[in-house]
């Protein structure tokens, strides 16, 4: 169990030794999004902005724009939500070589509660043009992905969380962006996940095993591009799919995978995830719980799809 926050924070430190271009800006939240291990490392690469997430977005593009790889870290909902315009319009528009990695994303920020519970960013950085976005299920994946959008030229979107999380990977697992990767096989219906919710699908996948109901997992670590090939495939082959985030149904994983079926295989499809509503405090297992995105809740969406089929 490790949280991806930390293995962001570990990433950028090794990364750091190994290019001197890498600079890395944040609004006064080191702490919390473990950019401080970088900090420490390379003070004079560290740029704490204050709570100005704008002008931190804006001043990363400028460091790009001379040939710096800058990263750029708060909370998800002041990335995505504070920092919209200067995304867009300084960032996206010119493919700034800009990565952004906020933290804290999702129900399971906890007591916090809905102000700063970010259950809408996936959709609104999905939307920007030029954008790249990324939702790591663990620690492994997350350093493999921040590697990935260093090599990569061009915007990028990290989506971390708070709490850890299980281990889904191991050391043979090679992360690329744009590519989903089946966890477990199956024949009757497929799991499509992503971030914390693939550890969620690959336990609903075993309750409904032990009914003789044959589920497939699926993990989509990028949500843009999204991986046609291996959802169409799982579309043909097992018939129904259930996609399963940490974040609105309205924009995020679901739509995505939904628009794309829509187009090309229909299928039966249903969506977990938060329901257009707010997030709400309580504690993190609490909300997974609340909102219907326990291994359980998933089993029983399969179910009901299976039988609606």
């Amino acid at each position: 169990m490790k949280a991806t926050r930390d293995a962001y924070g570990e990433t950028l430190a090794q990364l750091g030794e190994q290019d001197r271009d890498i600079v890395v800006l944040d609004a006064d939240l080191s702490g919390s999004t473990k950019t401080a291990v970088f900090a420490k490392k390379f003070p004079d690469r560290f740029f704490n902005m204050g709570i100005a997430e704008a002008n931190m977005v804006g001043t990363a593009a400028g460091l790009a724009a001379v040939g710096k790889v800058p990263f750029v870290s708060t909370f998800a909902i002041f990335a995505a939500g504070r920092a919209w315009e200067q995304i867009r319009q300084s960032v996206a528009y010119p493919k700034a070589n800009v990565k952004i990695v906020p933290t804290h994303g999702g129900v399971t920020v906890g007591e916090d509660g809905g102000s700063h519970q970010s259950v809408e960013d996936i959709a609104i950085m999905r939307a920007i043009p030029n954008m790249t976005v990324i939702v790591p299920a663990d620690a492994l994946e997350t350093r493999e992905a921040v590697k990935a959008a260093a090599a990569h030229k061009g915007p990028v979107y990290i989506r971390l969380g708070r709490n850890k999380v299980p281990e889904i990977f191991n050391d043979d697992y090679r992360f690329a962006i744009g590519k989903g990767c089946e966890l477990a096989s199956g024949n009757d219906m497929t799991f499509i996940s992503t971030g914390l919710m693939t550890a969620q699908a690959v336990q609903a996948a075993a309750l409904l095993g032990k009914e003789g109901i044959s589920a497939r997992v699926v993990h989509m670590a990028t949500i843009k591009p999204l991986d046609q090939e291996i959802v169409l495939k799982a579309a043909r082959e097992t018939k129904a799919i259930v996609t399963a985030e940490e974040h609105s149904v309205i924009g995020g994983l679901g739509s995505a995978v939904a628009e794309l079926l829509a187009e090309q295989q229909p299928t039966p499809i249903k969506r977990a995830g938060i329901h257009d509503r707010f997030g709400t405090s309580g504690k993190a297992d609490e909300l997974i719980k609340y909102f219907g995105l326990t291994p359980d809740d998933l089993a029983e969406a399969a179910r009901e799809l299976l039988g609606r089929k």
